[in-house]
């Protein structure tokens, strides 16, 4: 596995939420956007075992709704510029992390916690080096989402007589997608209330347009926006949007995952966050759904962390440190992971208690170029 790296510039919308805690001796508060079906029940196994290992201690879960948390980020940073910050924030690594909590100095360094359990032995250098600024980690990472996976509904297809191989090409999808609206099937599962999720599939059809290098050119000024292959990048994105589902605009993310389960489209060019969903669903890997990398993207790793910060003045840091303790846990981040459809941020993980789709990312994420996404 090689890393690209880029600085993406992340917006921010406008919204309003609400926090509510109780008042006890002890308790720390955690801020997330993990509210989905399976998110929620990951997110609760980390809770689950913070509270057991310290159940004198008030567990807030400070969730505030929307994929991606575009609803969330707005919120805390509401939060932060009043001097109200919760213990510890969900957030992702690079510019999300360096330029809205690092460089105003919202967080604290986490090199004595990273000592003192090992995990400069434990996490890979290179993740390690996207969440640190001057050799000073300030996130602990806990999950490894790939952002480039085209899922399918495998009984869907096989009632059209279409068998779906190790890849599949730009054009092999089209040709698909056009026998399935002669049949009055959406190809294409959408879900885009938060626009940030059509966002995904432009830039999965935008990696596999262009390479990875060139990618990253886009955002070093290499390449410019305007070149031939990205507005073929554009235009095959386009031709994808002509086979989605219509009802898209009135779905979330997770609502277009219930989609391509229950069979109402076909695939879905989306996160593998979509796999916590559909096994939350009771689907099956392999029987009722399959995947492959997006069209052009084999290769590539479209990478997404998620992880976990101290604030600099946390009302509680001993307890934030020890949720973080208990976060960086290998058998935590197994559990998680199992639920949430990442793999682990550790390299010690129990590879054999994880099925076919989550070891298949293993493997790509060894083998592939990681290029972290600039949509999160």
């Amino acid at each position: 596995m090689r890393i690209l790296k880029f600085l993406p510039i992340l917006l921010l919308a406008a919204c309003q939420g609400t926090n509510n805690q109780t008042e006890t001796d002890k308790q720390v508060e955690v801020f997330t956007w993990w509210t989905s079906g399976s998110e929620a029940t990951a997110l609760e196994t980390v809770l689950d075992a913070y509270s057991v290992a310290y159940p004198e201690v008030d567990l807030v879960n400070a969730s505030v709704a929307g994929g991606g948390g575009s609803a969330a980020r707005p919120v805390l940073q509401t939060r932060l510029l009043g001097g109200n910050p919760p213990d510890s924030w969900q957030t992702h690594h690079g510019a999300e992390l360096m330029e809205y909590y690092v460089n105003p100095d919202y967080v604290a360094s986490l090199r004595d916690l990273y000592e003192a359990e090992g995990w400069y032995e434990l996490f890979s250098p290179a993740l390690i080096d996207m969440v640190s600024r001057d050799g000073e980690p300030y996130l602990v990472i806990l999950n490894l989402h790939r952002s480039n996976t085209l899922w399918y509904n495998k009984p869907l297809l096989a009632e059209h007589g279409i068998v779906i191989e190790d890849s599949l090409s730009f054009e092999e999808l089209l040709g698909i997608a056009e026998s399935l609206e002669r049949a009055n099937i959406p190809a294409m599962c959408m879900g885009d209330t938060g626009i940030w999720a059509t966002v995904i599939m432009f830039e999965n059809t935008l990696v596999g347009t262009i390479g990875p290098e060139r990618y990253l050119g886009l955002w070093s000024g290499t390449v410019s926006f305007t070149d031939p292959d990205v507005m073929a990048a554009i235009e095959n994105y386009g031709r994808l949007l002509d086979y989605q589902n219509t009802d898209h605009a009135a779905l979330s993310w997770d609502q277009a995952a219930e989609k391509l389960g229950d069979g109402s489209c076909a695939f879905y060019s989306m996160g593998d966050w979509v796999y916590g969903e559909l096994i939350q669903n009771g689907l099956e890997e392999n029987v009722d759904f399959g995947w492959v990398a997006h069209p052009g993207s084999e290769g590539t790793f479209l990478l997404v962390t998620d992880g976990f910060t101290l604030a600099k003045n946390a009302p509680n840091p001993t307890e934030a440190l020890d949720l973080l303790r208990t976060m960086g846990d290998r058998v935590v981040q197994e559990d998680f992971n199992l639920i949430k459809g990442s793999i682990c941020a550790r390299t010690d993980c129990d590879r054999s208690r994880f099925g076919p789709y989550l070891q298949w990312s293993m493997d790509r994420y060894a083998e592939d170029v990681a290029v972290p996404t600039v949509i999160h």
